[in-house]
C-alpha cells in the first residue's frame, strides 16, 4: 500500500507482542530497564504502519530503546528510588536506651533496655565506663549486641522534655 497507513503487514502485530511482552515483564519486575524497548517497540509499530522495511524498523527500535535506557533510566531511577525502610535491628541505631547493668568493656559488658527488651551492651569507646540508670544512645550494633554512648546532660533534659 502506498501512501498510507499499512495495517495489513505481518511486523505491525509482532511490534504489538513485542510491545505487550516487554511491558509485562517490566511491570512483573520494575526494574526500569524492559520498559525503555517497550517503548521503542512502539516507536518500531509505528514506522511499521508506512511500509518501511524490517532494517529502519530494527534500527528505529534500537535507536529509541538504547536512547531512553541510557538517558532517561537514571532521572526516572532517582525520581522512583524509595527510601530504604530500616528493619529489625538496623532500626534501633539512634534511638535511646536505659543502662540497667555498668557497663565496662574491660570488666565485661553491661546490659541496656531499648523497646522493652533488655540487650547485652557495650560502650562506644573502650576506656569508658557507663553507670546503671544511664541514658545513652545506640550507635551501632555489633553481633548480638548493642554498641552505644553516653549522652551529655543538655541533650538529655531536651529529650524529657
Amino acid at each position: 500500500m502506498k501512501g498510507g497507513l499499512d495495517v495489513d503487514s505481518i511486523e505491525v502485530y509482532v511490534w504489538l507482542i513485542v510491545f505487550i511482552v516487554l511491558t509485562a515483564i517490566e511491570m512483573a519486575t520494575f526494574q526500569l530497564v524492559t520498559i525503555w524497548f517497550a517503548v521503542g517497540a512502539v516507536a518500531a509499530f509505528i514506522t511499521s504502519l508506512f511500509s518501511t522495511s524490517l532494517e529502519i524498523q530494527l534500527i528505529v527500535f534500537l535507536a529509541v530503546s538504547m536512547l531512553l535506557l541510557i538517558l532517561v533510566r537514571p532521572i526516572a531511577g532517582r525520581f522512583l528510588q524509595t527510601k530504604t525502610v530500616k528493619t529489625n535491628v538496623d532500626s534501633l541505631i539512634g534511638d535511646y536506651a536505659t543502662v540497667t547493668a555498668r557497663i565496662h568493656n574491660q570488666e565485661g559488658f553491661g546490659k541496656a533496655v531499648i523497646r522493652g527488651q533488655e540487650w547485652t551492651a557495650a560502650a562506644e569507646k573502650d576506656d569508658e565506663i557507663i553507670e546503671a540508670g544511664s541514658r545513652v544512645v545506640v550507635t551501632g550494633i555489633r553481633g548480638v549486641k548493642l554498641i552505644v554512648a553516653k549522652i551529655e546532660q543538655s541533650r538529655t533534659a531536651q529529650e524529657n522534655s
